[in-house]
């Protein structure tokens, strides 16, 4: 907190439950190991550990963890191969079907899709176990943990379930990533999306009774954190 103070990122007049200010607080704070928390010109990411991606594919946003992946990866473009859930995208990943440059999208996993958001580690795990960690991305509006690796976007928002952008990718189309200047798109025209938008139709919901599915019925979309709201 002391190193952050020095670019004014904190409000140091805050109240602790010390009775002090933050800033109160920090003032006699030394760095007494500069590898273990480094000084503000030796970053180990000058950017942070995550970026929020924004185009045509996810207007609402997404979120990658861009320190973990690899430099080859943080500008991409390749072909979408199109899964509707987790356990189909596995079994393609497993199988040997998807190779080098592919752009793996799962939907329909998102907060009302899943329902729940369910986290995609596994699919990433498939993807680095069959030696593609460097060369694949996955894009879904499901969630990843921090264990997550490689060119992992997830919380595509507004989600598959209520007709978001995702829900639109056909097979084959070219998805560009940009993390440096924080873009996800498809190189699809607006003509085309908003034809295929017009044609699409909202999914049977996984789950039709109990709890599961009044959270379903009532949760947001990842970008508005999956809370519950009353029409």
């Amino acid at each position: 907190m002391k190193e952050l103070s020095e670019l004014n990122l904190l409000k140091e007049d805050c109240m602790t439950v010390t009775g002090k200010t933050i800033g109160e607080a920090i003032a006699g704070a030394v760095n007494r190991n500069p590898e273990v928390i480094r000084l503000l010109d030796n970053p180990y990411s000058k950017t942070g550990g995550l970026a929020v991606l924004k185009g045509n594919l996810a207007p609402d946003g997404s979120v990658v963890k861009r320190s973990a992946v690899v430099e080859e990866m943080m500008v991409h473009e390749g072909p979408a191969r199109v899964f509707d859930c987790e356990e189909d995208a596995i079994a393609a990943i497993k199988g040997g079907k998807i190779v080098e440059g592919d752009v793996v999208v799962i939907r329909y996993e998102g907060p009302k899709g899943g329902p729940g958001m369910r986290e995609m580690l596994n699919p990433t795990s498939a993807i680095a176990g069959m030696g593609l960690g460097s060369s694949v991305a996955l894009i879904t509006d499901g969630r990843f943990s921090g264990a997550s690796r490689g060119a992992s976007i997830g919380h595509v928002s507004p989600e598959a379930a209520v007709g978001g952008p995702i829900a639109l990718v056909e097979e084959g189309d070219i998805i560009a990533i940009d993390i440096p200047n924080m873009k996800l798109d498809i190189k699809v025209s607006d003509e085309e999306l908003a034809a295929r938008k017009a044609k699409w139709q909202p999914r049977e919901p996984k789950v039709t009774s109990g709890y599961a599915a009044r959270y379903a019925k009532m949760v947001t979309s990842g970008n508005r954190g999956a809370v519950l709201e009353l029409d």
